[in-house]
């Protein structure tokens, strides 16, 4: 996801035609009960078969002990006796002791379009390593990513291709040139995925996870979802609350159904431009290590001044203002990325463009990997709900938030852009909800300036979510905190994996200390987990 709310207050155009399309009944919806039942039929399926776990596969660059494996899933759980796709799996078995076991602990990245097929990794790291001991560490590719049925919308080779641009004030003729790429982006999904499209949702991840569980031979539940994976998450528990055993929600979603997914992306975009700001400011206080300028306003001119040197002369010949801007928004995902970022933008305006090139040019042998997570993201929030379809709503939306929030504005707008010309049929958000008593203890972590997932997301699924518990990182921003460097956060997580604790509503943890640009921290250099949204 990348995603609104429109800062409070949405423009009354937008707001009629969006609630006009809310209200008409999505076509997936009329056969609910077909769907439930197949879901039913299908975990049953799945129970008695299992999962076959060996050696993993070359391609998936997965050492032993972590085996993979495959569940089957029917592609429309409306005819559960249909068509079936294939999902991959992988799996590291519990490091201790029987009498600690507590089976399988699943985890998805987010998206859409993410996979989690080496999250097994995670179980050597320290951060990790008790909740090891006790579960079986399991990760999957959801439909349609990698090789689970996997879904294309363009070649991969024009999808990378480089240097582009990034205006920040698009003009009237770069508008055009990016509806007709969007026209035709939309129709490409439709032509290589054919009657299939339509069943790419976060309804139908819900459902594959529930055969997922089944397959794991597991009576109920224990699952980690992270950006996107909080929503798909949360519709499981909402539509099987029973089945449910532990969940952790880290860098909720808003689920609110009118903010699926339209509203949710302005949102996203006003709050990266906060998030930008936070990385300029500490640029700025660290001027004498980076020379960009002693304020955030200066760190911005020296920004524009690499953007405008950029678009005359990509670096390398590939980047170019797109490709740098893409680099630094990952800087507003993660504080990890500032010092390299940083240091990046210092040696390209004294001459040196090597570490730029490093980090933002594109590598051809990942396009392929980063089409399909592209294809799986636009196909399940086009499908998932109402969507503009007229390109005045989305002018004029952008136009007004790119006044306040330059940064991310449009470039999040034409990333979502095929969906205003989507051709397959859309959903009704479901309302997610859960009565009190439905569902045992959930665990919601949140950072508190996070961008891609704003705060006030989690606070909406708290509410939603009877009897959930909210761990707050005060005045961090890092999109995806479980298991990462705040050791409270990481003792929350690992009290309620471990031993089902939690506070009793809501809990505070202090930030993580800021990047140090001297003396780099260590865990720099591990892997971390993805977190996608």
């Amino acid at each position: 996801m990348r995603a609104v709310a429109m800062y409070g207050a949405v423009t009354s155009l937008s707001s009629l035609v969006i609630s006009a399309l809310a209200v008409a009944p999505a076509g997936g919806t009329t056969n609910a009960n077909a769907q439930s039942h197949g879901t039913a039929v299908a975990a049953e399926r799945a129970a008695a078969a299992g999962i076959t776990f060996g050696n993993c596969p070359k391609t998936e660059m997965l050492p032993s002990p972590i085996q993979c494996g495959s569940v089957e899933v029917p592609l429309d759980y409306a005819d559960p006796s249909g068509r079936q796709i294939s999902l991959t799996v992988s799996r590291v078995k519990a490091s201790g002791k029987p009498a600690e076991y507590q089976g399988a602990f699943v985890y998805n990245p987010g998206g859409p379009g993410a996979s989690s097929m080496s999250f097994p990794l995670a179980a050597q790291l320290p951060e990790w390593s008790r909740i090891a001991r006790a579960y079986d560490i399991v990760g999957y590719s959801p439909r349609g990513v990698a090789r689970s049925a996997p879904l294309s919308c363009q070649d991969p080779a024009d999808f990378a291709k480089a240097p582009t641009l990034a205006p920040v004030y698009p003009s009237s003729s770069y508008k055009l040139e990016r509806i007709a790429q969007a026209k035709a982006y939309a129709q490409g999904c439709a032509r290589t995925a054919g009657p299939a499209l339509r069943h790419y949702t976060s309804l139908n991840n819900a459902r594959d996870l529930d055969v997922l569980r089944a397959a794991l031979g597991q009576q109920r539940l224990t699952f980690m979802g992270a950006s996107y994976g909080t929503y798909f998450g949360a519709l499981y528990a909402t539509l099987f609350p029973s089945h449910v055993r532990r969940m952790v929600f880290d860098s909720a979603v808003n689920p609110e159904p009118g903010r699926v997914w339209y509203r949710n992306n302005l949102d996203q975009s006003l709050f990266f431009e906060r998030r930008w700001a936070d990385f300029r400011t500490w640029v700025a206080k660290h001027d004498k290590t980076f020379h960009l300028g002693a304020t955030a306003e200066a760190v911005a001119s020296s920004y524009e001044k690499a953007r405008a040197q950029l678009a005359l002369k990509p670096a390398g010949g590939t980047v170019g203002p797109g490709q740098l801007h893409a680099a630094f928004l990952g800087a507003g995902y993660y504080d990890d990325y500032w010092v390299s970022r940083a240091t990046a933008l210092t040696e390209y305006l004294k001459g040196n463009e090597k570490p730029l090139i490093a980090q933002a040019a594109p590598r051809p042998e990942e396009a392929p990997e980063a089409e399909n997570g592209n294809a799986v993201y636009t196909a399940v929030e086009c499908n998932d709900a109402p969507w503009p379809t007229t390109w005045e709503i989305w002018d004029h939306d952008n136009t007004k938030l790119a006044r306040r929030a330059p940064f991310e504005t449009w470039d999040n707008a034409w990333m979502n852009l095929p969906c205003a010309f989507w051709p397959a049929p859309r959903q009704q958000p479901l309302d997610v909800r859960t009565k009190k008593g439905a569902l045992p203890p959930t665990l919601i972590l949140a950072a508190e300036r996070d961008a891609a997932t704003p705060y006030k997301g989690a606070l909406e699924l708290a509410h939603r979510l009877k009897g959930s518990v909210l761990i707050t990182e005060e005045d961090a921003g890092t999109h995806g905190i479980g298991g990462g460097s705040n050791e409270c956060v990481n003792a929350y997580l690992e009290n309620y994996l471990l031993r089902g604790e939690t506070p009793v509503r809501r809990a505070a943890c202090a930030p993580h200390p800021e990047p140090d640009p001297v003396s780099l921290d260590r865990r720099a250099a591990r892997p971390k987990l993805p977190h996608t949204v």
